[in-house]
């Protein structure tokens, strides 16, 4: 049967159409007669849901993936066209291509029943029980958004009990931006992550990486010997070799002396460690002659809130002839100039200005050259209090 759609002719066209002695005129075509009707993702969604349903009762399926003894029938054309590995394996000459049975190795069933599904429905529940096996199924089907939705939901749970553990797991499988965000979230939260299990877990080179780090978030470099010695305890016959190389990375001369005293030089471990004897007496130079003595090792960490910095006191204009009061430092990893205490005698001048450790004694020049002033930098940095005469 044909069916002619038309339009119905009004009276007068109907006359002129039955009367020969007239010529048809030929109409353009109306734009308004045609409609582009697009239904958008429901008709793929639709159709996916149909296919879905043949799977659950094997109709028109023509392969069966084989997964730890578990059969999943399954249609090629689904297959090929959501994975390019599967697409590999049945569009070419491959053996699999005419087998009825194909078996894959190295998943888990539950893997495999969890990626089908995203296939046949474009959904997945991801849980913090099947994010890794599903993002490793994903990862060798070669199915691009699936893998990248565990990664981004690893991200979202990272934690200091697990974020060493999902590092480890992003290198593994050269997730770079996943690992950076882990590596980056340890050292922000390194107190935290130093008292789980994981972190006793970590190789030696995981564990220098942070300990060498100027981003290593700690209130004090106490943290870092404690997080240090409790990981080398932890596996003492394997790892008491290795302490030398891990006290290298940790600052001992900014720890208090008298921690290092009673703690670091009593520690049972570190007395029976003649190589590192050297580390200890850096650290005991350094109590005694401050920043007379520096190493990779006195750099304070930006955490602690302290940095090493260019102090100018004093000074004069440009033109000469009038001495300034003013002192300040610059930063050279932020690269700012930051104001200090004046010096209270600014007329004075010529003066020997030198370091103690983190004070600054200023002392001598023309004026009042018996005074001695001192900027205690633990004390306040909007005067220069302290004040001592000879």
């Amino acid at each position: 049967m044909v069916l002619i759609l038309g339009r119905r002719l009004n009276r007068e066209e109907s006359e002129t159409r039955d009367s020969p002695a007239v010529k048809r005129k030929v109409l353009p075509n109306n734009p308004t007669d045609a409609f582009d009707f697009n239904c958008g993702s429901v008709h793929s969604e639709a159709i996916l849901q149909v296919f879905n349903e043949f799977r659950d009762c094997r109709l028109f399926t023509d392969v069966i993936i084989s997964v730890q003894g578990r059969e999943f029938p399954c249609h090629r054309a689904v297959l090929s066209a959501c994975s390019s590995y599967f697409r590999a394996m049945f569009c070419n000459d491959h053996r699999e291509s005419r087998e009825m049975l194909v078996e894959i190795n190295g998943i888990l069933a539950e893997a495999m029943d969890s990626f089908l599904s995203f296939v046949y429905s474009g959904r997945a529940k991801i849980t913090t029980e099947n994010v890794q096996f599903l993002f490793e199924t994903s990862s060798l089907f070669q199915i691009a958004t699936l893998r990248d939705a565990c990664a981004k939901f690893l991200e979202d749970q990272l934690d200091p009990c697990n974020c060493l553990g999902i590092q480890r797991f992003a290198d593994d499988h050269a997730l770079k931006h996943l690992a950076s965000r882990c590596r980056v979230y340890a050292l922000a939260n390194f107190a935290e992550v130093a008292h789980h299990e994981e972190f006793l877990d970590l190789r030696r080179e995981e564990l220098e990486e942070y300990t060498a780090s100027d981003e290593l978030a700690v209130g004090k470099e106490e943290m870092v010997f404690e997080a240090v010695m409790r990981w080398v305890y932890h596996s003492l016959e394997q790892r008491k070799p290795m302490l030398k190389e891990l006290l290298h990375h940790v600052r001992m001369p900014l720890l208090h002396p008298n921690y290092f005293v009673q703690t670091v030089e009593g520690d049972h471990l570190i007395q029976n460690a003649p190589e590192c004897y050297q580390l200890l007496h850096e650290a005991r130079r350094y109590h005694v002659l401050g920043n007379e003595m520096m190493s990779p090792r006195t750099r304070p960490r930006r955490s602690t809130g302290f940095s090493e910095v260019i102090v100018v006191v004093g000074g004069c204009e440009r033109v000469g002839g009038f001495n300034l009061p003013y002192t300040e430092c610059y930063d050279p990893v932020t690269g700012e100039w930051k104001s200090m205490a004046k010096l209270p005698e600014f007329t004075k001048s010529e003066y020997a200005v030198c370091a103690l450790r983190n004070d600054i004694l200023v002392s001598g020049g023309r004026l009042n050259s018996r005074d001695v002033w001192m900027y205690n930098s633990q004390v306040d940095h909007s005067e220069l209090p302290a004040c001592v005469r000879q």
